[in-house]
């Protein structure tokens, strides 16, 4: 099982030389995939949690893919309904062939509803467009269930995503859940793979609350969280280091040690 990352693309510390420390740092862990969010009009809603500057994903992914050889790379998640489906196809299948086959496009339905009616898409109808694009992007026969083809991770865990997730992805990708949570929702359906995106916050005391999320605790308890989500079928996990204050940006040393003590613990348990 890979150990990938979710890469700050946003806020007041986030710069191009930090991009490149993030790239060069992932790489040299060894991590299998390094992530980006997706906002395109960053609204006040947006704006609260994830602030200008906000590096676009394509562009951002692409420039990283000529700063890298081996790390995948990926977004975390693009909203589908925010670009035509058509484009979304080009762009994702340049990148995945401009990379060397190393692109992977995790998709989702959206939440911010300013940033909708900025973009005039309707928020009421996200669901439906993002079924309809991943519709387009299957069959425009290189992005999702084709041997070299881009892969598609589907997030959400509500009942449509799930349904989405079986119908049209190469993977559920669930954002930041419990383990019993992930358990019951890989027990109850049938999904076609399994690559989760967990928080990352290490504690010096183990948290024993009923609600704690996957990767929230000491060493050992995140240790133990990766070896749980191994044996629920997952072949890469994304760690999240970004905990929603966007001042973290201006210190990613915290996250890289963080990052660095999991990794470096785990390559020699598994």
């Amino acid at each position: 099982m890979q150990l990938g990352v979710n890469v700050p693309n946003f806020g007041p510390g986030t710069d191009p030389g930090v991009l490149r420390e993030w790239a060069r740092f992932a790489e040299g862990l060894g991590l299998g995939v390094l992530m980006v969010s997706d906002h395109v009009a960053v609204t006040p809603d947006v704006a609260e949690r994830y602030p200008e500057p906000f590096y676009e994903p394509f562009t951002t992914l692409s420039w990283l893919a000529g700063l890298t050889t081996t790390v995948r790379l990926g977004t975390t998640v693009l909203v589908l309904p925010y670009r035509h489906p058509l484009l979304v196809a080009r762009m994702a299948a340049n990148l995945h062939g401009l990379s060397g086959g190393r692109f992977v496009l995790g998709v989702g339905v959206g939440w911010a509803r300013r940033e909708f009616e900025a973009l005039g898409v309707p928020f009421g109808a996200r669901g439906r467009l993002t079924d309809e694009c991943l519709g387009v992007l299957r069959e425009a026969g290189q992005v999702g269930r084709r041997e070299g083809g881009v892969p598609v991770w589907v997030g959400g865990h509500s009942g449509a995503a799930l349904r989405r997730a079986a119908r049209f992805g190469d993977a559920w990708h669930p954002l930041r859940l419990t383990l019993p949570r992930m358990r019951e929702v890989l027990r109850r359906h049938a999904l076609p793979g399994f690559a989760p995106r967990i928080a990352l916050r290490v504690t010096g005391a183990p948290v024993d609350a009923p609600d704690r999320c996957a990767g929230v605790g000491t060493v050992e308890q995140i240790l133990d969280d990766l070896d749980q989500l191994r044996l629920l079928g997952a072949e890469t996990v994304v760690l999240d280091p970004y905990h929603g204050d966007p001042e973290e940006t201006r210190r990613p040393d915290a996250a890289w040690r963080a990052l660095t003590t999991v990794a470096t613990h785990w390559s020699t348990r598994s």
